[in-house]
């Protein structure tokens, strides 16, 4: 067995996990993100989720430095974290086609792509288990000695890790400029239209709660709408779905809206009460705005028959969508509460 394989594998999932717990810290994860990839309530506490990318970047620093019958017992428990990520996220995949996670701190879809990088990731985790015994029980894999072609081989595995865990980034939606919400984009100044490029509503068909079917865009004319797509069965909407009315409170101005993708008859979310639920069974709105299309997301609409703001994706970023249209709105961050 050649030094490569022992470095390389281990060299690369600590690497990752530096990347992961890093991230973490940066944009932390919640009770609610937890709870949408089917983490136990007993496991879903406040000061695990604080401690898990501290946890992530202890487990990186053992991988590198200690080796032998220790190394192998910490890149043992590296493989049930690795299995444990790939169970989690496809149950939750199964569970909501629409589900999300926060697995390198930004929270984002879940798809194909993630299922594979996870199964990668747990491929190469079970490959430094078999591996890193033979590194030095002190210094690790930081000791190991590898000739220079053998690099190729470790630089080839960090290559496709690297193409797997790096996830398409996307445009970030930002909140209209103040005013933006009423007043059309041609009453916008040159540095507001360069934060937020605004495209038309949808004139597409949509039901009310009631049953009624509207044209979204003359929906929205009437008031400046802030469609929360929810649903269900996503396990991440649900402070989303509970902020509603809250969010109603705070933008008095704005028609704060569920929008499901399923018929009233069918949703426990429907209501007929003003402002009325949103009902799009046959994803006009969604195949409109973006593909796929994700929950929750938030998306923001003006009554000049244009875009103001989103999409946004993931109930932390929404909750903060909120605070920035209030801010546009009034020109200040809204009351702590």
């Amino acid at each position: 067995m050649t030094a490569a394989w022992t470095v390389g594998p281990t060299l690369i999932i600590a690497a990752v996990l530096i990347a992961s717990g890093i991230a973490k810290l940066r944009t932390p994860d919640d009770a609610a993100g937890w709870e949408s990839l089917g983490i136990p309530a007993a496991l879903r506490q406040g000061w695990l989720i604080r401690v898990h990318p501290y946890a992530e970047l202890l487990l990186a620093a053992v991988l590198l430095f200690v080796g032998g019958p220790l190394g192998i017992a910490a890149a043992v428990v590296a493989v049930l974290l690795f299995a444990a990520y790939l169970a989690m996220v496809w149950r939750a995949k199964r569970k909501t086609p629409d589900a999300s996670c926060a697995c390198f701190g930004e929270r984002r879809p879940i798809t194909t792509r993630t299922l594979v990088r996870n199964a990668w990731l747990l491929l190469v985790a079970l490959a430094s288990a078999v591996t890193i015994g033979s590194a030095p029980l002190w210094g690790g894999i930081a000791r190991a000695a590898v000739p220079e072609w053998a690099w190729i081989l470790v630089l080839a595995v960090a290559a496709a890790t690297v193409i797997l865990v790096r996830e398409p980034g996307s445009a970030p939606a930002v909140a209209a400029p103040a005013g933006a919400v009423a007043r059309s984009s041609a009453s916008l100044d040159d540095d507001e239209l360069e934060d937020y490029v605004r495209t038309r509503t949808p004139a597409v068909p949509v039901q009310l709660g009631d049953g009624t079917t509207v044209n979204l865009r003359d929906l929205a004319a009437r008031e400046p709408i802030l469609l929360l797509a929810v649903s269900e069965t996503c396990g991440s909407c649900t402070p989303v779905i509970e902020s509603a009315e809250a969010y109603r409170k705070l933008l008095p101005e704005v028609s704060v809206r569920l929008l499901v993708q399923s018929t009233p008859e069918a949703s426990a979310l429907t209501s007929a009460e003003e402002p009325q639920t949103l009902h799009d069974p046959h994803k006009y709105v969604s195949g409109s705005i973006a593909d796929p299309w994700f929950t929750p997301t938030a998306l923001l609409l003006g009554s000049d028959g244009m875009l103001a703001g989103g999409p946004v994706l993931g109930a932390q970023e929404i909750a903060e969508f909120v605070d920035d249209v209030y801010e546009s709105l009034h020109g200040e961050r809204p009351p702590a509460s």
